[in-house]
């Protein structure tokens, strides 16, 4: 029996992603939950993490693991061990197949999915019928800066979307609890740092307004972020925030940041496409940007990610709208 971990992955909005497999495999153009061989030796949830690192260029958070399915292709017997899985990012770097979707979880009845994946998606619809009345028990801190080791454990354990919630609200109710998240995410844990400014992220979607006081520190450290996910979750919470907030000199520090990531050859697709929209953000600000970012964008059209074109062309299109007007000089 081959052992083959696959994911379930969530986005912000519920949607699940599938990804599509080319004309020359085992299974042609069929579609697929993403992941694959289990190595020898190698714990299942490390496999699937790193399987979606290698395959899509993406950072997952487990949430949970579904019981293993046996399927016998004929030529070949495998193990399917799905995994439900919550990630930030909506733009998949395509290395092994050729197209991805985001569905509605009703939708996935509708794709022509391979034999056992149309086992893990009855069974993952299944799941949803029966979660609903489930309630998420994690035990509120009195004291929780007294109880730091107790939380920070908490955060660096597999979390997914009900956990965040409960964070997002407690955040908001106890600045101490935000303060930590916010200071966990800078950790050299890379994990516990993952997993804080995944769930900071979350929270400021909903109160904006929480990450103001912080914002300044976070743009003069982004060069200093060694932790890709932790500076993903960054960026994207400021292009949630209000960068007119900030100062020139914040601005200044903004603009060079995301500039030297969209002109680098080894930053990511969501840090090339956050730091699009931010620099988009400035520029209504400093119209003299506009330009620069319009060029940089053209340059990257020849890379040849489908997910970075398609966010460039939206950024050119909002370019071309933006009204003329004297703008500020960005120091």
């Amino acid at each position: 029996m081959i052992r083959v971990a696959c994911a379930i992955i969530r986005n912000e909005d519920n949607e699940i992603l599938v990804v599509q497999r080319g004309e020359k495999t085992d299974h042609p153009l069929k579609w697929e939950f993403p992941g694959g061989k289990v190595e020898k030796g190698e714990p299942e949830e490390e496999c699937i993490i790193r399987e979606i690192k290698e395959e899509l260029s993406i950072d997952i958070i487990l949430f949970s693991r579904m019981a293993d399915i046996e399927y016998d292709y004929g030529k070949k017997q495998i193990v399917l061990i799905p995994f439900i899985c919550d990630t930030l990012e909506d733009l998949p770097l395509m290395t092994e197949h050729v197209a991805f979707r985001w569905l509605t979880p009703s939708d996935l009845k509708k794709m022509d999915f391979s034999e056992a994946d149309i086992i893990v998606a009855d069974k993952y619809l299944k799941t949803l019928e029966s979660d609903g009345a489930g309630s998420t028990d994690i035990p509120a801190a009195a004291d929780p800066a007294a109880e730091d080791n107790e939380f920070r454990a908490m955060i660096n354990s597999t979390m997914g979307a009900k956990e965040v919630e409960w964070i997002a609200v407690s955040a908001v109710e106890n600045p101490v609890i935000f303060k930590k998240l916010f200071d966990y995410s800078f950790s050299d844990d890379r994990k516990l740092a993952f997993h804080s400014s995944w769930a900071l992220s979350k929270v400021v979607d909903k109160y904006p307004e929480l990450i103001y006081p912080y914002l300044p520190r976070v743009v003069e450290v982004l060069d200093k972020i060694g932790n890709e996910s932790a500076q993903r979750s960054f960026l994207r919470i400021i292009t949630i925030a209000d960068v007119e907030k900030l100062s020139s000199k914040h601005h200044g520090l903004l603009a060079d940041h995301c500039f030297s990531a969209l002109r680098s050859g080894f930053s990511a697709i969501a840090i090339k496409a956050y730091s699009m929209e931010i620099i988009y953000k400035l520029a209504v600000i400093y119209p003299e940007l506009a330009h620069e970012l319009a060029a940089t964008i053209n340059i990257l059209q020849g890379e040849g990610s489908a997910g970075i074109v398609a966010r460039g062309r939206i950024i050119l299109k909002k370019l071309a709208e933006m009204p003329t007007k004297p703008g500020s000089n960005l120091s």
